[in-house]
């Protein structure tokens, strides 16, 4: 899988040789993803996302839904591209899990704005405040959804501290969901190269 910064039908792999490609390379996407995971709390997984786990992610729906006409590529491609970091920032999906079906319905409704109160601390810098949803609101006035879609956007001083090593946090100060924690040295290193 070929990293180009642009995700376009013309550098995707045809689903012949993304078969080929997955068999060998599938552990190390997924050792790249838990690289990039970290859990707040109990029930709240954030996944950092790169272009290597969109790309897989967009080849691995081609290949479910055996996906090979343009038009439908395209369509991958719209929905997922846009969760790639840019340089400024960090896109993730967050994911609010609670095995008991009753609890789960019980937590969304007392969950409700906790994807806008996700944020990252950079040592010595203000929090950032998750930017949430942007492609379509995921919550009503019942209950919030168990899948957002984040984005933590930095000034160039964060960025160059985080390049740096600087410590960073990852927390949530929703109400019902008070919860925070350093995110790992080797979580932060694939992190780093998010950023320019």
């Amino acid at each position: 899988m070929q990293l180009t910064g642009h995700i376009t039908p013309d550098n995707l792999m045809s689903l012949e040789a993304y078969t080929k490609w997955r068999k060998v390379h599938k552990p190390s996407v997924i050792a790249h993803r838990r690289l990039r995971s970290a859990v707040l709390g109990e029930h709240l997984h954030v996944q950092f996302e790169s272009e290597t786990t969109i790309r897989y992610q967009i080849q691995e729906m081609l290949r479910i839904e055996k996906v090979f006409e343009e038009e439908g590529i395209q369509q991958e491609i719209d929905a997922y591209a846009p969760l790639v970091p840019d340089g400024t920032n960090w896109k993730a999906t967050v994911l609010i899990e609670y095995t008991d079906v009753n609890e789960r319905k019980r937590e969304l409704a007392r969950l409700i704005g906790v994807e806008d109160r996700l944020f990252v601390e950079v040592e010595g810098h203000a929090r950032v405040y998750a930017i949430a949803d942007e492609d379509l609101d995921r919550e009503n006035d019942e209950k919030t959804s168990a899948v957002h879609f984040v984005r933590f956007e930095f000034t160039a001083p964060m960025r160059a501290a985080i390049q740096a090593g600087a410590g960073v946090k990852l927390g949530c100060d929703h109400t019902h969901y008070p919860a925070h924690g350093q995110l790992s040295a080797e979580t932060l290193a694939s992190l780093a190269g998010d950023l320019k």
